[in-house]
């Protein structure tokens, strides 16, 4: 997209280290996106700019803006018109993949399939993760926490009820399914509390492969050139 911009016709090999799973409900692909947006506009010496890397992004995948922009933000329209929310401190999370990943089509036509002869009202970010947000209210921000397609994630993958039941009795502040599943997430009080939460976890024979994280994070950026 970018050599086309530029009308070359440039011989690149890009290689990427994957830390993120396949279909696990993580964007892992759209922040692969994002990540070669930038090094190609750097490594073709672009310097498209950001707005105009945004609507490539945004061509890719719906997500792809966000991975592009990082931060906190309210998506609409695909998910690709991205608003920036205030979001104060920092937020732990305790994340539980699965080894098996879900499918993003399967996931939304069961979702689908659950709300037919349903009146679903038009989906809005509640005023109090908002309010949560501004605060840096971790609690708050755990009871608000919501996901559309938690119910069908749950419904192709029934596992994931135990799974969400097991890290609330264990003390999260709060638990969600990351985007159409599988992965499962959890927030946790601080950095501590997010160990106790692992360690918990890990024993509870519940679990699969976990990982921690803190948010809110950059987007996709130049780490190192050579």
């Amino acid at each position: 997209m970018i050599a086309k911009e530029m009308r070359l016709t440039p011989d690149i090999a890009l290689q990427i280290n994957k830390s993120i799973p396949v279909a696990a409900g993580l964007a892992g692909g759209s922040a692969d996106a994002a990540a070669a947006l930038v090094a190609v506009d750097q490594l073709l010496g672009a310097n498209l700019g950001r707005a105009r890397l945004n609507e490539f992004a945004a061509e890719l995948g719906s997500d792809v803006p966000f991975a592009l922009a990082g931060g906190t933000a309210i998506g609409s329209g695909r998910g690709e018109s991205l608003s920036p929310a205030l979001a104060r401190g920092e937020y732990h999370w305790v994340l539980v993949i699965s080894s098996q990943g879900l499918s993003t089509p399967s996931v939304y036509a069961e979702c689908d399939r659950l709300r037919q002869g349903r009146e679903i009202s038009t989906p809005r970010v509640t005023d109090a993760l908002m309010h949560a947000l501004r605060n840096g209210d971790a609690p708050a921000l755990g009871k608000a926490l919501m996901n559309d397609l938690q119910s069908a994630a749950c419904s192709l993958r029934p596992a994931l009820r135990l799974l969400l039941d097991v890290g609330e009795e264990y003390g999260a502040l709060g638990s969600i399914v990351s985007g159409s599943g599988p992965t499962v997430a959890f927030l946790a009080r601080d950095a501590e509390h997010a160990l106790d939460l692992t360690v918990a976890l890990s024993a509870s024979g519940v679990a699969g492969q976990i990982l921690r994280a803190v948010g809110p994070t950059s987007g996709a950026r130049v780490i190192e050139s050579r």
